[in-house]
């Protein structure tokens, strides 16, 4: 949504873009107290995780978005095409393989957005999730326990950015490659 409120106003595009660039390419550690302050415990984690996810697909989405072929617009513009049908016919089809590699992006950094959040909001002395299980192995020098959270991890990760790349190839019919 925030895309397409930065593709249909320029001038709003140019005013808070940057921002959602540098809060994505800021690490989660740093803007974590910012967050603390503004939402409470419970919620901590979670709006970490979808603070990351949504700003790496907007600036993905925007660019996707903003990346048509100006004579193709023209062409819609000149058969008298709505916004909507220029939209649902031309931007978000071109866009599509932008949108789907900010979500293998978003899908990485959310895993590991999560365990940094949890470990940060102090919350890994709960007794459960992967954060708690790394945490209480370096503390307690089980370094075996500590390598198979983080293969758990790992596989998660892998898992993740698999099935999106599954999607990409299915949605952008082979077009689009996962190196």
């Amino acid at each position: 949504m925030l895309a397409l409120l930065f593709n249909h106003s320029k001038w709003l595009e140019y005013s808070l873009f940057p921002y959602a660039v540098i809060l994505q390419v800021t690490p989660v550690i740093a803007i974590a107290p910012l967050l603390f302050d503004l939402s409470a415990a419970a919620n901590r984690r979670g709006r970490l995780r979808l603070d990351r996810r949504l700003l790496s697909g907007a600036v993905h989405t925007t660019l996707g978005l903003n990346s048509v072929d100006r004579n193709l617009a023209g062409l819609f513009q000149l058969y008298g095409a709505s916004r909507i049908q220029t939209l649902a016919y031309l931007k978000l089809p071109a866009a599509l393989p932008f949108i789907l590699g900010g979500l293998r992006i978003a899908g990485g950094l959310s895993l590991i957005g999560a365990v940094v959040a949890e470990i940060a909001a102090g919350t890994a002395g709960a007794g459960s999730g992967l954060a708690y299980r790394i945490a209480e192995s370096g503390y307690r020098l089980n370094i075996p326990r500590m390598f198979a959270a983080l293969l758990l991890l790992s596989a998660a990760g892998i898992v993740i950015y698999g099935l999106l790349a599954l999607t990409s190839i299915w949605c952008c019919g082979g077009g689009m490659r996962v190196r």
